[in-house]
C-alpha cells in the first residue's frame, strides 16, 4: 500500500460473466481456447481457465448476477481485482469514497465495492490469486469429474478492458478510477470517423499491469450509444486478451464461430511504410485484416472481433515494446465499425 497504489492493486484475478443462454456464453470460451475445470461448491459458477486469464460463469438464479443478467441480457457482471490484503484494499477504498457491497448482495465472500454500472468489483488477497498454493479455484470451486481440456490458443493475461459511459460521465468515472485506486491518465482520445465518433480516456493501474480506456459518445448514433441501448447502461465493452504470436492464435481460431470487422483492402497499402520493422508476414497480417500500429520505439498488432456477448466484443493484442492502444488505427476501425452499423442499418 502507499499513496500511488493506496489500494494495493496487483492486476486481474477474474472476470465473472453472466447471462440468459450460459451454453452460448460457454462455446464462446471453447472457441477462444478456454477449459473448463471447476464448479463452485454450492453455487451455479464455473470456472475456466487459459494461462492467467480466468473466467467465471455464474449461472445462479438468484444474486447479484442473476439480477445483472436480466437487465443487461449477456454481460460482465464482476471482476476480481488481486490485491496485497483485501480487508486492507477494501478500507482504503471506501475511505477514498468506493461504496461497499452489502453480503447479502454479493455472490462470492470476497471483500467488495461497486464498479461501472453497478457491477462488483471483488479483491482477491495474495495468497488466493490463481497462481497461489491454494488458490480461491481450489479453496471454493470443486474439480469437474470430466473436465474439458484443450490446447489453450495462445491467449495470455487480459492487457486492458474498456468501458463506455453515457455523455457527462466520463469524468466521473475517470476520477473514479483515478481517486480511488490510483490509475493514472495514459492518452486522451478524440476520434471522428465518417459519420460518429467519440472522447476517450486512457488509465493506467498504478501497478502497471492493465488499462482502462473510458469511451463517451459524441452522438446518439456511434457506437458507443449503440452499445448503452443495448446494454442499457454503462459497462465493459470490451475486454483486449494479450497473445505473444497473434498469427497463430488467428490461426488456432480458424473454423471457430469467432468473427471479426472488416478492414478495408487499401489499408495495408501503406501501413507497413507508416510503420516500419513489423518482424510478422506482412502478407499473412493482411490475410488476416490485423491492423498494426506503432513508433519508433516498436509496434503492436491488434484485431478485433464482432460484438459476441450482446454488445461486447474482444481484441487481440500482441505488443513489440510498444504500450499504446493502435491511436494510429482508430480512422480504418471506425470506418470499418461504421460499415457494420450500416448493414444492420443503424446509420
Amino acid at each position: 500500500m502507499s499513496q500511488i497504489n493506496p489500494c494495493g492493486l496487483r492486476g486481474i484475478e477474474f472476470t465473472e460473466f453472466c447471462g440468459p443462454d450460459l451454453q452460448h456464453l460457454e462455446s464462446l470460451f471453447w472457441a477462444f481456447g478456454f477449459s473448463k475445470l471447476r464448479r463452485h461448491a454450492s453455487k451455479d459458477i464455473a470456472y475456466f481457465r487459459q494461462n492467467d486469464i480466468h473466467f467465471l460463469l455464474n449461472g445462479e438464479r438468484e444474486g447479484h448476477s442473476a439480477q445483472f443478467a436480466r437487465r443487461h441480457g449477456p454481460a460482465i457482471s464482476a471482476m476480481g481485482w488481486r490485491v496485497d490484503d483485501a480487508q486492507t484494499a477494501l478500507h482504503a477504498a471506501v475511505s477514498r469514497g468506493a461504496v461497499e457491497v452489502p453480503a447479502a448482495l454479493k455472490d462470492h465472500a470476497y471483500p467488495a465495492v461497486w464498479g461501472i454500472g453497478e457491477s462488483v468489483i471483488y479483491f482477491i488477497d495474495a495468497q488466493s490469486w490463481g497462481s497461489a498454493p491454494l488458490s480461491l479455484y481450489e479453496r471454493d470451486f470443486v474439480a469437474l469429474e470430466q473436465p474439458l481440456v484443450q490446447p489453450d490458443k495462445g491467449f495470455l493475461v487480459v492487457d486492458h478492458l474498456t468501458n463506455n459511459v453515457p455523455p457527462g460521465e466520463q469524468d466521473k468515472w475517470a476520477d473514479f478510477y483515478r481517486d480511488i485506486f490510483g490509475f493514472t491518465q495514459v492518452r486522451y482520445f478524440d476520434i471522428q470517423g465518417v459519420k460518429t465518433g467519440l472522447t476517450s480516456f486512457a488509465l493506467r493501474s498504478p501497478d502497471g499491469s492493465f488499462c482502462i480506456p473510458i469511451n463517451q459518445p459524441k452522438d446518439d448514433k456511434d457506437q458507443i450509444a449503440e452499445y448503452l441501448r443495448e446494454y442499457k447502461g454503462p459497462g465493459v465493452q470490451h475486454l483486449a486478451f494479450l497473445t505473444r504470436d497473434i498469427l497463430a492464435s488467428l490461426d488456432a481460431l480458424k473454423g471457430s464461430p469467432i468473427e471479426t470487422l472488416e478492414i478495408d483492402a487499401d489499408y495495408y497499402r501503406e501501413v507497413f511504410e507508416r510503420v516500419p520493422g513489423v518482424r510478422e508476414d506482412h502478407a499473412r497480417l493482411a490475410q488476416h485484416q490485423v491492423l498494426v500500429d506503432g513508433d519508433e520505439q516498436g509496434y503492436l498488432l491488434q484485431i478485433f472481433t464482432k460484438n459476441i456477448i450482446g454488445p461486447i466484443f474482444i481484441e487481440i493484442i500482441q505488443r513489440a515494446n510498444n504500450l499504446g492502444f493502435g491511436e494510429g488505427n482508430f480512422g480504418a476501425l471506425f470506418r470499418s465499425l461504421e460499415k457494420d452499423q450500416e448493414r444492420r442499418g443503424l446509420i
